[in-house]
């Protein structure tokens, strides 16, 4: 197959976060499926650039000019999501229509957000894949953001999602928030991140005992992700007043950006005042092969997020068989079985995290334990490979147009299920891939009425009413 992917976020120019890694790694692992992989992606300066990189053909584009004009009303307003939505996903289209007119696609894939696929989906007769990562209608809440940029950048997202061929998610959780919360009717298939094992475990000669002054004496309780609220920033503090007190042979390493001036302006003078300059490190920023150097020498991996589907952050610390401390928030139970591939602490709540870690700090077997098992759930369901061919095989269905039942996630069966357990979950099983192969008819019946729709009026009425598009 001939496939695009649609995403801004593309190591390493653009590479920042969780949606950028999911495209890196899954553009690889179809190119290493066989397949011919172009993604387009952003850019930080203004031009179209084009590269190949390990069989992935990437262009990356950042205009300046007519839609920028269009915008100035959308800055005046401060809503930039928006702004950003918009001229990602016109440099998106221009990108894809002129490939596309040289050599056809034959599907293509972008995220939810960041609206990648809003234009193409709308100018362009490819079949799409919209997968859902998170949503501006369940996450931007969080941020202090005007409403005229909630509305705007959810009715930009939501053009794409109207128009797509087919839905997926990386978590179970996320699928159903979007069913709930968005009125979404049509199916969505559930298909984990995935990651390249052999790279990570790829030794990149970094010390980071020299590298970043980090003690080898001690346990190190490593966190990587950004400095923000909803990656629970505010609560670590706590969690580090009731365990370094404790216990002298551990230390934290916090790793990420602070868009914000959380650390900076809190945590940092906090560390000072305390003299805790010798057992706290702030890193800032790291490239990868850095944050995967850190994993590798940490003993503890926190996740104290307030809001997750399917975090690479989670992944790679499976991956680098390390003990996680998470929260119990979205689509974390489906990474982490609780007391087997790590530990679960009630989301939002600091002595529960304390309680976590200071199981995790006291007992070495657990910590290996746990470590070990993680490791091997990533070996066995979340390889890059074994993620790229779920979807391939998700797509040449839809283009077959053979009925196709939303595949659902299936985390590990918790050790001790009795065999009646087994059969009642084989039979809840079965009524929902019966339901849902009646789902697929009815959206097929519904298809060629889907394609007359007001797609514009129709994605923002449902933004501004929150009800599902009849």
């Amino acid at each position: 197959m001939r496939i695009a992917i649609l995403s801004f976020e593309y190591p390493p120019e653009t590479g920042f976060g969780g949606i950028g890694t999911y495209a890196y790694y899954q553009a690889r692992a179809l190119a290493k499926l066989g397949h011919d992989v172009h993604v387009f992606a952003g850019a930080t300066k203004p031009g179209v650039f084009h590269s190949e990189h390990e069989g992935v053909k990437v262009t990356r584009i950042k205009r300046d000019g007519c839609i920028d004009g269009m915008l100035e009303n959308a800055r005046k307003a401060r809503a930039w999501w928006f702004q950003n939505r918009i001229t990602t996903a016109a440099d998106a289209f221009e990108g894809l229509c002129k490939a596309h007119a040289k050599k056809p696609f034959d599907f293509v894939e972008a995220p939810e957000c960041g609206a990648d696929a809003a234009i193409t989906t709308t100018m362009l007769n490819v079949p799409t894949a919209v997968r859902f990562h998170s949503p501006a209608r369940l996450i931007m809440n969080i941020y202090d953001t005007p409403k005229i940029d909630r509305v705007l950048t959810a009715f930009a997202e939501q053009l794409a999602i109207n128009q797509a061929a087919v839905l997926t998610s990386c978590s179970q959780f996320l699928a159903d928030e979007v069913h709930a919360k968005m009125g979404e009717r049509d199916p969505i298939h559930v298909i984990p991140n995935g990651i390249d094992v052999p790279l990570f475990d790829r030794d990149e000669g970094i010390d980071v005992h020299a590298r970043f002054g980090l003690p080898k004496d001690k346990k190190l309780i490593f966190f990587a992700n950004r400095m923000e609220e909803r990656k629970g920033i505010h609560i670590v503090q706590k969690m580090v007043e009731g365990t370094l007190a404790k216990y002298q042979d551990i230390a934290f390493v916090f790793a990420g950006r602070d868009l914000f001036g959380y650390m900076e302006k809190r945590i940092l003078p906090w560390v000072k005042d305390n003299q805790l300059q010798s057992r706290f490190f702030y890193l800032g920023q790291l490239q990868l092969p850095e944050v995967r150097a850190c994993l590798k020498k940490s003993s503890i991996f926190l996740i104290p997020s307030l809001w997750e589907n399917c975090p690479y952050s989670c992944l790679e610390a499976m991956t680098a068989g390390r003990a996680i401390v998470s929260s119990d928030c979205g689509g974390m139970p489906e990474l982490i079985e609780h007391e087997r591939t790590g530990l679960l602490a009630r989301n939002g709540d600091p002595a529960a995290f304390v309680a976590a870690l200071v199981r995790m700090i006291e007992d070495d077997r657990l910590r290996e334990r746990c470590g070990a098992a993680a490791r091997a759930e990533v070996e066995k369901r979340l390889t890059d490979v074994a993620i790229g061919k779920r979807s391939v095989d998700l797509y040449q269905a839809v283009l077959q147009k053979k009925p196709v039942v939303a595949e659902r996630a299936t985390p590990p069966k918790p050790a001790g299920a009795d065999a009646a357990a087994a059969r009642e979950l084989a039979d809840l099983r079965q009524k929902v891939a019966l339901l849902g192969a009646d789902l697929e008819r009815t959206r097929q019946d519904l298809a060629m009425a889907k394609a007359a729709r007001p797609s514009w009026k129709q994605a923002l009425r449902q933004v501004l009413t929150g009800k599902p598009a009849k």
